[in-house]
């Protein structure tokens, strides 16, 4: 049966080997295979169906006395193993690897002036972040991490699993938001064991007047940032390799290889027509990257039987990226657009995903925006997020409007006045979370 797999037969023992005689070629050999059909079994040796010589026989009886015993080594060696040469010797190559996992986070602290006062030992937490399969988070003591360091602040790395243990790297940093470099306040470039025993790093200290200082630049618009590198370190692996020897194996080039069949007009099998551009593509591939494209090309609608397509309410250039991502999953690079034009045309792209429910390439849409997401262009981007049904992109624009203290900025955009004709249902959840969010943040 094809795919099964069984032991081979063991062979014939040394004293076996010294008993059979020679193959001979057989006069006929029958074959259900025609050699005329596969040329290949030309080449192949003759094979002896001879069956196999009967076992030997056991000695019950010990040699008799006159008989010597056998010598140490004999004239007669046993047969090697194939391809390898009696002077070969066998060299293996073991290799230690540890695997490790890394991630940076940024905890902004808005309104640095509001912390101060809460009080020695009394602090901030970071939101939680994930690294290496552990839960961390950045604590922050405006007034100090006990009564001997009160005047200077404390920042401190919380690990927030418990009852564990785990070796890590660490690096805290001020990060200075008017040059955009980084001040390391306290880092461990050797493995560190934290845990349930002492919950995390040992608390970096900040003389409050350094950190204060205009010219220092940590604080900015009375925010400041604190910032964590990681590096959680897991356990060691051993791997054995015989030889030393090692097959590199290159990386995919399924990308590569379906971005050239993009726009090859030989075998392309459907023309789209977009604002009197003409894109030519395949259908099987749509129909595997786009259930939209799926029901065009393999359902009932009209697509089905036609070569030609035109395509309506779509820009060529948004649609061009489109099927950029449906070959190769890449974003294209827009190198020569202003910043205004690029996010104008990651919005139109996040609508074509959304109407060909290409739900990956819509969330890399909006990971962009959410890079360029300010008080100006906020209200815009929620009521696009509303429109292409993209929750995610909706509960971070609220939490940003929640957050801001730039709402009157936000209020006065044209893109508010849309989104309160347009979207009011979504406005009324940003209010509720305003609320919630300044309610917390007074208590």
């Amino acid at each position: 049966m094809l795919g099964a797999h069984t032991s081979p037969a063991p062979g014939p023992t040394t004293h076996q080997l010294s008993r059979l005689p020679p193959l001979l070629p057989p006069p006929h050999l029958p074959c259900l295979l025609s050699s005329a059909r596969f040329p290949s079994l030309r080449r192949l040796p003759s094979l002896s169906l001879l069956p196999p010589p009967p076992p030997p026989r056991k000695q019950f009886l010990p040699p008799p006395p006159s008989v010597p015993p056998l010598p140490a080594a004999t004239s007669r060696s046993l047969p090697r193993e194939r391809g390898r040469k009696p002077s070969d010797q066998e060299t293996t190559v073991s290799r230690c690897t540890i695997k490790k996992a890394q991630g940076t986070h940024a905890f902004e602290i808005v309104d640095y002036t509001l912390q101060k006062g809460i009080g020695v030992g009394n602090f901030v937490r970071s939101g939680t972040f994930t690294v290496g399969g552990y839960d961390w988070a950045i604590r922050f003591y405006p007034d100090g991490f006990t009564d001997y360091t009160k005047g200077r602040a404390a920042v401190y790395l919380e690990l927030m699993n418990e009852d564990a243990e785990v070796r890590a790297l660490y690096d805290l940093r001020l990060v200075n938001q008017a040059s955009g470099s980084k001040e390391s306040i306290s880092s461990e470039t050797d493995p560190t064991a934290l845990g349930s025993s002492n919950g995390g790093t040992t608390p970096a200290l900040i003389e409050r007047s350094n950190l204060e200082l205009e010219s220092a630049g940590y604080i900015v618009d009375d925010c400041l940032t604190i910032e964590c590198h990681l590096t959680v370190v897991g356990s060691a692996k051993v791997s054995k390799a015989n030889g030393g020897l090692g097959i590199e194996v290159p990386p995919s080039e399924l990308s590569e290889n379906f971005g050239k069949l993009l726009f090859d007009e030989e075998t392309a099998d459907v023309v789209f027509i977009v604002e009197g551009e003409i894109f030519p593509a395949h259908k099987l591939v749509l129909a595997a990257r786009s259930p939209v494209f799926k029901a065009e090309f393999h359902g009932q609608m009209k697509e089905r039987t036609e070569q030609c397509v035109t395509v309506e309410d779509v820009k060529p250039d948004v649609f061009k990226a489109l099927l950029y991502f449906a070959y190769t999953d890449l974003m294209p690079e827009w190198g020569d657009l202003s910043d205004d034009e690029y996010i104008e045309t990651v919005r139109h792209l996040l609508v074509a995903a959304d109407r060909y429910a290409m739900d990956r390439l819509k969330l890399l849409c909006a990971s962009i925006l959410l890079d360029y997401l300010d008080a100006e262009n906020v209200a815009t981007t929620l009521a696009l997020a509303d429109q292409s049904n993209c929750p995610s992109l909706m509960d971070v624009c609220i939490e940003f409007m929640a957050s801001i203290d730039q709402m009157d900025t936000v209020v006065a955009t044209q893109g508010y006045a849309d989104l309160k004709r347009n979207h009011p249902s979504v406005l009324v959840d940003v209010l509720e979370r305003t609320s919630k969010f300044r309610k917390t943040y007074m208590d």
